[in-house]
């Protein structure tokens, strides 16, 4: 795999919640190169196969992006209001510049108040979104021609590639899990690691996570293991102690298991392999605490990529990270289905 312009494609391919089409058919496309047992369901996730045989283990990772969706274009001034579709942060949308993805691509910018015509006590606030509106530089009978309730709105993609193999992106939430998952399969490409691999880029992680609850009920996995981004330290965040470029975040939390939980830091620590602690009291608030209920349950690990500025346009990750969740992930597989055999 060509990992950088492989994550430049995921990233900068649109697929915001219940339209993740595009971001879709490159999944499918990087996924094609280690199985030919691929298809989407019925909310849109894509599911590659890999294997027939010995125990069914699903490698997980969200396909959808955070974004917008239209609510309505002004009949005079031809301005469209939007409400955020996922946890977009209100805070970095003034002056972004955006792509409303209408009847045809409509590039435009969201309006942004001069600092000369706020008053004192709006200084140092953040508009919500019921105040927001986009520029398209179209009229009003223009703009309703193409541009209709419940079409989505991206911020405009980045990718840029940083210093010490790091990446920033706009959507790496949770493009670079998919690309995790798939550099998972290359490791284990030429080895007879023993088992069913059920790979799923589910969609509307950001909106619930129904992708994952359905894909997980329909391929009956027996055991997965779900990958998402985390919070990395950074200025701003005193009380994080994970770090980017130390490797993936292994997490312990009331509805993993336990025991896989452990059986990770141990293979881990085996192999070598960068990892981190992460606790969570209660639910994780990623895709695996729905595929650990799936059915009458599914055993269920989480490996994170640390990560910063979750939820803007300038995520930035560690390509390192990435491979030491992908290294991780293949050694318990492989793991796994050594215990099939002894």
């Amino acid at each position: 795999m060509d990992m950088i312009n492989d994550l430049r494609r995921l990233c900068t391919a649109v697929g915001v919640s219940g339209n993740e089409s595009e971001a879709a058919a490159v999944a499918k496309e990087l996924l094609s190169q280690f199985t030919s047992d691929i298809r989407t369901d019925a909310l849109g996730s894509v599911i590659g196969t890999v294997g027939t045989t010995g125990p069914r283990i699903m490698l997980e990772a969200h396909l959808d992006q955070i974004g917008m969706i239209v609510t309505a274009v002004d009949e005079k001034t031809g301005f469209v209001r939007f409400d955020r579709c996922g946890g977009t942060d209100r805070r970095v949308l003034a002056a972004e510049r955006i792509t409303i993805h209408g009847e045809k691509d409509i590039p435009a910018v969201i309006i942004s108040t001069p600092p000369h015509l706020l008053d004192k006590a709006d200084e140092n606030k953040s508009l919500p979104f019921d105040k927001l509106a986009a520029d398209t530089g179209l009229s009003a009978e223009e703009a309703q021609k193409y541009i209709h309730p419940g079409d989505r709105i991206t911020v405009n993609p980045r990718f840029e590639v940083l210093r010490n193999d790091r990446v920033c992106a706009s959507f790496s939430d949770d493009r670079a899990g998919v690309l995790t998952v798939l550099r998972a399969l290359e490791i284990l490409q030429n080895t007879d690691h023993g088992c069913q691999i059920i790979a799923v880029f589910a969609s509307q992680e950001e909106t619930g996570g129904s992708g994952a609850k359905t894909a997980s009920f329909g391929v009956e996995p027996q055991e997965a293991i779900a990958v998402d981004v985390s919070f990395a330290a950074a200025p701003d965040t005193s009380d994080i102690h994970t770090h980017l470029g130390k490797g993936t975040m292994i997490c312990f939390a009331p509805g993993l298991s336990a025991d896989m939980s452990r059986t990770l830091v141990c293979l881990a620590k085996e192999k070598d392999i960068a990892y981190q602690c992460e606790v969570a009291g209660r639910s994780t608030g990623t895709d695996a605490d729905d595929i650990a209920i799936s059915r009458a349950g599914v055993k269920t690990g989480l490996l994170s990529l640390p990560q910063r500025n979750m939820h803007t346009g300038v995520e930035i990750i560690d390509m390192k990270d990435i491979e030491a969740t992908a290294q991780l992930m293949a050694a318990y597989i492989i793991h796994r289905g050594g215990q099939r055999n002894d």
